[in-house]
Order: C-alpha cells, then structure tokens, then sequence
C-alpha cells in the first residue's frame, strides 16, 4: 500500500468503531499509533522532496523562459540584418523552449495541487494522532484503576484478613484480662502512707478549682446587676 493510500485511510477511518471491534483495545490503540507515526514520518519525508522538486522545476522553467527571450532577441536581430533564415531558426528554437516553460508550468501546478493535499491531510493526521493519543490515556487509566480495584476486592474478601484480626481480637482480650488480674492484687490492699499523701494532694486541687469556679460565677452575677 502506497504512502498517501495509507495516510486516506488513516484519516478516513474511525477510531472509535475500530475500538469497539477490538477484542484488545489497548494493543490496537498501540498499533494504530505506530501506523500514524510512521506514516507521519514517510509523509513529511516526501513533502520535503516535493518541495525540492517544486524548486528545481521553477529553475528549470525560469531557464527555458529566459532562452526563450534570447531566442526572440536573436530572432529580431537576425531580421534587422536580413537573415530571415537564421530569424526562421531563432524562432523555432524559441517556441521549443516556451513549449518546455509552459510543460514546466503544469508540472508546478501539479506539485502545488499535490503539497495542498498533502499539508491538508497532515494536518487531519495530527489531529487522529492527538484523539488516538487521549483514547491511550484513557485506556490506561481506566486498566490501572480496574487492577487496583481488583487487587482492593481481593484483600477485603481475603479470609487471612479476617483470621488476623480474629487473633488480633483474641490478643486484645488476653491483654483485658491480665490488666484486670494485675488490678485485682491491689484490691483490699492497705492504704500506704504514700496513698494518703496522694488523696491530700488531690482534694487540694479539687478544691483549688472549685473555688475558683465559685468566684467566677460570682464575678458573673455581680456584673449582671
């Protein structure tokens, strides 16, 4: 298949309905990109050599259409000398070479027609490769977030979760009751002196903040008045 046969039917073709056909998207998604990119590449390579043509067939052009005016020139003087022979001669040579400016001319029409196309075509290219690009970062995102999803779902309904935290659970209890056996030696134990000390020190802090909040209620009803 030909470059520019490949680049129609790149342009033409719907990325959407391929990717509905596809048993696996992001491999035809990969490859649709790769076909874009190295047409791309192929496409640009032979609008530069058409533009190296464009100009070699206007200096081509250019060449015949200043013989053409040597020609004439030659021609005019062969018939101010009297020569109409040699003028016959000059302007033969002149229409040959004004025959081969206006094929030349054709041939840049050509070439004109052929770039506009082109460039056209390109243009439509990037565009498909920008979509094909989005429709790739797409597919990717939604397969991370799938996996992740399913290595979520895993975890949740996985029965070894569960009979950890059982154990954890069983552990936690094992811990209750030796807290509460170390708790059960201090009952009826005798108040040590320091254990009195202490219950001092407490009701004087007690009793510290209950008077403040007794003059604070008082400054309050005070002011209200």
């Amino acid at each position: 298949m030909g470059v520019f046969s490949r680049l129609s039917d790149i342009v033409n073709s719907n990325i959407n309905s391929m990717l509905d056909k596809a048993e696996d998207p992001e491999k035809i998604v990969r490859l649709i990109i790769q076909e874009m990119e190295d047409t791309l590449v192929e496409v640009r390579s032979n609008a530069a050599r058409a533009l190296a043509d464009r100009k070699e067939v206007s200096r081509k052009r250019e060449e015949f259409l200043k013989r053409a005016k040597e020609w004439d020139a030659k021609a005019e003087l062969a018939v101010t000398k009297g020569r109409d022979d040699l003028a016959r001669g000059a302007i033969s040579a002149k229409r040959k070479a004004e025959e081969m400016a206006d094929l030349l001319e054709k041939e840049l029409d050509a070439i004109e027609q052929t770039s506009g196309k082109t460039n056209e075509d390109l243009e439509k290219l990037q565009a498909k490769l920008k979509e094909a690009r989005a429709k790739q970062r797409s597919l990717e995102l939604r397969r991370h977030a799938a996996s992740d999803s399913v290595r979520i779902s895993r975890q949740v309904h996985d029965g070894r979760i569960d009979d950890a935290l059982a154990r954890f659970d069983r552990y936690e209890r094992r811990i209750d009751e030796l807290e509460a056996e170390a708790e059960s030696w201090s009952l009826g134990r005798p108040r040590t002196l320091e254990d009195e000390f202490s219950e001092l020190e407490s009701e004087d802090v007690v009793k510290a903040e209950l008077d403040e909040l007794k003059q604070r209620i008082a400054q309050r009803s005070s002011s209200s008045h």
